[in-house]
This record gives structure tokens, sequence and C-alpha cells, in this order.
């Protein structure tokens, strides 16, 4: 049973910050080729944020380049992304990916909201 559970979101001020986490049981995230944070806005697209790879290169919207950093815990099966200068624009619904040639798989999802 393969489960990714994305939590951290919530409610914050512009300029303000929020760490998310994705908590992966089932799979090992160091068996990932890749593990993603895509975001999706009401009646927008789902769009890729940010990604880190197996050797840990990360790369991320330019969007937020600068301000948003995806990282990874082995240890504690875990992947991160800390976003800081938050603006409303980061409004969404955030999701994490796992994926290798062999499956991927979503989380639920965890919502946040950047208000003015």
């Amino acid at each position: 049973q393969v489960q990714l559970v994305e939590s951290g979101g919530g409610l914050v001020q512009a300029g303000g910050s929020l760490r998310l986490s994705c908590a992966a049981s089932g799979i090992t995230f160091s068996s990932a080729d890749a593990i993603g944070w895509y975001r999706q806005a009401p009646g927008k697209q789902r769009e890729l944020v940010a990604t880190i790879s197996s050797g840990g290169s990360t790369n991320y919207a330019d969007s937020v380049k600068g301000r948003f950093t995806i990282s990874r815990d082995n240890a504690k099966n875990t992947v991160y992304l800390q976003m800081n200068s938050l603006k409303p624009e980061d409004t969404g619904d955030y999701y994490c990916n796992a994926w290798s040639q062999w499956y991927a798989y979503w989380g639920q999802g965890t919502q946040v909201t950047v208000s003015s």
C-alpha cells in the first residue's frame, strides 16, 4: 500500500512562510528517480513547482525561484517544500509526486492560501 501524504498547508499573509511536507509509506523516496511538487489554482492547470532528483539536483519554476526550496530527508522518507516570501499568486492546492520507471504516485494535496 503506497501512500504519499502532504501536510503543512494553511492560510498565511503575503510575505510569510510555510513548509510543506510529503511523507511516504510503502515506498522509499530514495528509490525514486525524482520527486516533484506541483500546484493547482482554482480553474487553472496544474503546474510543476520544484523537483529534486535521485542525485539531489533541484529545479524550480521561474515563478518560485529564489523563494522556494525543495529538499529530501531519506532517513525520514519525507520531502519538503520550504516556501518563503509568499505571494497571493502562490495560492493553490499543492501535491507531491514521486516517479520512477516503474511507478508514479500522487499525494492527496494540501491547500495553501496566501492573503494580500
